[in-house]
């Protein structure tokens, strides 16, 4: 059953909202003040915890298609949300490479909840590029204090990319008009960042626009029923001529007339993610693999912890998914590089760094969660294992954006010299 949280219910802070799922939901509370973290090492010290705080439930949340209310204000009063926000602001500044550590540690321990946060760091990374230093210092104040964003980025029900929320700029305010889906982390937040256009002097532009969660007009429907990634809240938002102020619109466009790691900041955190999963399908493989399964009758030994054949396929998975790891380390020095001198060289290089790790990771996901069953053999399939969860979460995940067209940038830019484009698949 798909119900609504409409604006009056999340203004009210206790009306029940139920999703697909069967418990019911309020609408987020106002954040608590939050830890804040420091420095890089706290921040995995805190990120490890977290993860194993909430993998012990990942497979029932998973099975009943419970949302994680819970655990996400866990994750706020952590201070892992306000990781990214730059040491002059308060924050821990993390580099690259941390936070797609912290994002894969999350990943392997929830596919599910290792996908909430993404927009809410990338949102931050458009902030970072485009917004003024008033901006900056308002928005990260709350995300320090515990608050969270959302996203309201893609459209459905087109054949194309073309975005159709609009930005109205009128006497009387500023409004958003239009609706949007796979609006991962929009249900748990205080903000949506949206992508909107706007009409002005010189044609359409389009911006990202900082909509609280609670005004007027806002709609959120947990209407995502794909088969992985369930309790991410990727359902749809509507937005019905919903109120904003100027300071809550950064541009976006403008950003990527201009070189800037906004796309390779993006699509290095979607790396991480898929290679959390691969790692949270391999941890479980193994014990499954000690404790169950048997040797094939032909291998001539008695456990299959012995068997040559699927010890040699245990090593493939292993060393993919290292490789993944060490790609995605590569590439996030090579961003961070980036975001410390970005031009055009800089910023391409990173785009290709990291579509070669986004394309490793991919198949090292994939693989790790399909050698799960085929090593684990016919009793890993059943109901109440929950093991599937590994494999519809790395397969819907990867979709995301086509690994076809990550080879594709690499070899471009390896035998032609052409850049990629600067936005990437966001």
């Amino acid at each position: 059953m798909t119900q609504v949280l409409n604006n009056a219910e999340a203004a009210s802070h206790t009306s029940a909202f139920v999703g697909l799922g069967t418990q019911p939901h309020p609408a987020p509370a106002p954040a608590q003040p939050a830890q804040v973290i420091r420095d890089e090492a706290q921040a995995l010290d805190v990120a490890r915890e977290f993860a194993r705080s909430i993998a012990g439930g990942a497979r029932q949340r998973d099975r009943d298609r419970t949302l994680p209310w819970r655990e996400v204000e866990q994750f706020s009063q952590s201070g892992l949300w306000g990781i990214t926000v730059p040491k002059e602001y308060g924050g821990a500044g993390v580099s690259t490479g941390v936070l797609t550590q912290v994002v894969s540690e999350i990943a392997a321990a929830d596919g599910n909840f290792g996908h909430i946060p993404q927009n809410h760091y990338y949102s931050l990374e458009v902030l970072r590029v485009g917004g003024t230093n008033a901006q900056k210092a308002f928005f990260y104040d709350r995300v320090l204090r515990g608050e969270r964003l959302g996203n309201a980025l893609a459209e459905t029900g087109h054949r194309d990319f073309k975005r159709r929320t609009q930005l109205l700029r009128e006497p009387d305010g500023w409004f958003i008009q239009g609706a949007k889906f796979y609006c991962t982390g929009a249900i748990y937040a205080h903000w949506i960042p949206t992508l909107a256009v706007a009409q002005g002097d010189v044609g359409e532009r389009s911006y990202l626009v900082f909509v609280a969660r609670t005004a007027a007009g806002v709609t959120i429907t947990d209407d995502w029923d794909g088969f992985g990634q369930r309790v991410t809240g990727s359902g749809s938002v509507q937005f019905e001529r919903v109120r904003v102020e100027p300071e809550w619109v950064v541009p976006f466009a403008a950003s990527f007339e201009r070189p800037t790691t906004i796309g390779p900041f993006a699509q290095i955190i979607h790396a991480a993610l898929d290679a959390g999963i691969g790692h949270g399908a391999l941890q479980a493989t193994l014990p499954f693999i000690r404790d169950h399964a048997r040797p094939w009758i032909d291998s001539g030994v008695s456990s299959a912890s012995q068997d040559p054949l699927l010890l040699e396929q245990v090593g493939n998975v292993h060393v993919r998914l290292r490789a993944a790891d060490a790609l995605i380390a590569r590439a996030a020095r090579v961003v961070d590089a980036a975001q410390q001198q970005p031009d055009e060289d800089s910023v391409a290089a990173a785009s290709v760094a990291v579509a070669q790790a986004k394309a490793l990771s991919t198949t090292a996901s994939l693989l790790a969660s399909t050698k799960l069953f085929e090593l684990a053999g016919t009793g890993a399939t059943l109901a109440d294992q929950g093991l599937d969860r590994f494999w519809r979460n790395a397969r819907t995940h990867t979709l995301h954006d086509p690994v076809r067209w990550k080879y594709h940038a690499v070899g471009n830019y390896a035998l032609n010299g052409v850049r990629p484009p600067r936005h990437g698949a966001i």
